[in-house]
Order: C-alpha cells, then structure tokens, then sequence
C-alpha cells in the first residue's frame, strides 16, 4: 500500500511539472506570395481569425532595426500583413489566456480561482519573430518579445547545417528553455534544453520554411490564478532553393 502510494504522488508531481503536449504557437509564412500569420501546431494551420483580438501588438523593424509600421488584415479565413516597406523582421505577440486542468485530464480556460483543485494553472502567451530579409547585423534584444530566438551567428545557406541559436528571457540568455527544430513538420521532436549560456545547437532542418520553437516557464505575476506563466516563442526564416 505504501509503495501504491508513493507511485500515486509521483504521478502527481509528473502531472504538475510536466508541459501540456505540443504547444502550440503562432509564426509568419507565405500564403500566395503575401505573409500570413499563423496559428498552430504541425500541420494544423487553425483559425487565426478568430484569435485576432488576442493578439496583443504585431510589427516590423528595418535593416537597421528600426521600427516599420506594421498591420494585421484578414483576408477570408487568413490572417495577412501589410508592412509600409519591406521589413527585415516581423515580430508579434498573442495572449492565449489562462488554462488549468485536473490530473491529466484536457486543459479548460479557466484559472485557479475558477477550479481552485487543478493540478496545473498557467498563462500562456505566444511570441513570433520572423527575418524576412538579409541580415547585416546580429538580431537584438526586442522590446515585446519577453521571450525570443535569436540565431548566434549568419543563417546557413543549406539544410543539415549545425546552427546554434541563443533563447533569451527579458533580453537575457535563459538556461532550460526547450527547443525543437522545426515545430511545422516535426511538432514531436524531442526537445533539447538550453544550457547555461541560453545557447542550443541543432542542424537546420528544411531547404525552405524553418520554425524554430522555444518553450520555458516563467514564474507567475497572480499566483491566485495560475501557477506559472508558459512563454512559447518562435523564429522563422527560409532557406532559399536551388535556381529552377
């Protein structure tokens, strides 16, 4: 009974600590020659129209990193840009509210103080930093992005290549932020954390759209409501093909 015991705490300190599955994110790609905003996991390319008033600020920065205004449009069922010159960087921020849930049952959005037994609360916000054009200098620190990906060195130019990426936190190099490679077409890798330095190395995956994925827990502003805040920030750019 004892031993039965131990297992069933285990269990619950697992079911705390662990990330809900595959968290989804948002990030920039091309829909018809024009940029979108993308909501998702995978292949679930989900409605991002309806999440429009949960996004909290979208813009673009220059060569020089200097901010370009920047809107948001829906087209149909996408969600696309407009930028008043061709932007260097896109970035944007998405407050995806609080969810909590018992065990390891399906997450609900709802806080702590709503289902005061949850074995897990937290806030979740989503960040998306996108190049759209030739790097001259090293990618800042950006004003709204609390957590973000930045790549420590110039982009590759083919696939396979080692590539070491740098997760900050509050413009900070952050240890134990959990990278994947590519959360488009491979959601389920396996995850490698940042070391000390806030540095991860991982070889570039596709000849084409890479999205690179980082997830850490920060600590919570309202512990009356949700345990932690989860932070999920991307980084995409594309690798160009070889001349048809």
């Amino acid at each position: 009974m004892r031993h039965l015991k131990h297992l069933a705490a285990a269990a619950l300190i697992v079911a705390i600590a662990a990330p809900p599955a595959g968290a989804h994110g948002i990030w920039f790609a091309q829909r018809a020659r024009q940029v979108a905003m993308i909501y998702g996991i995978g292949a679930d390319d989900l409605d991002m129209v309806k999440r429009l008033p949960l996004v909290e600020s979208v813009g673009a920065f220059d060569a020089s990193y200097k901010p370009v205004a920047a809107t948001l449009r829906t087209a149909g069922p996408v969600v696309m840009v407009d930028a008043e010159e061709q932007p260097t960087l896109l970035v944007a921020v998405l407050q995806n509210g609080t969810w909590s849930r018992k065990g390891a049952g399906e997450f609900e959005k709802k806080g702590r103080d709503e289902m005061p037994d949850a074995t897990l609360s937290e806030k979740t916000v989503k960040y998306a930093v996108a190049i759209q054009g030739p790097l001259d200098k090293p990618i800042p620190a950006l004003p709204t992005q609390i957590l973000q990906v930045v790549p420590a060195g110039a982009l590759p130019a083919t696939l396979g290549t080692p590539m070491t990426y740098v997760v900050l936190f509050n413009g900070k190099p952050v240890q134990g932020a959990r990278v994947i490679a590519d959360m488009v077409n491979d959601p389920d890798a396996k995850e490698i954390a940042t070391g000390a330095d806030g540095h991860v190395t991982m070889p570039v995956r596709n000849q084409g759209l890479n999205v690179i994925r980082a997830v850490y827990n920060g600590p919570t502003d309202n512990p009356k409501k949700y345990d932690r805040i989860e932070h999920t920030a991307t980084l995409a750019f594309t690798l160009a093909h070889a001349p048809e």
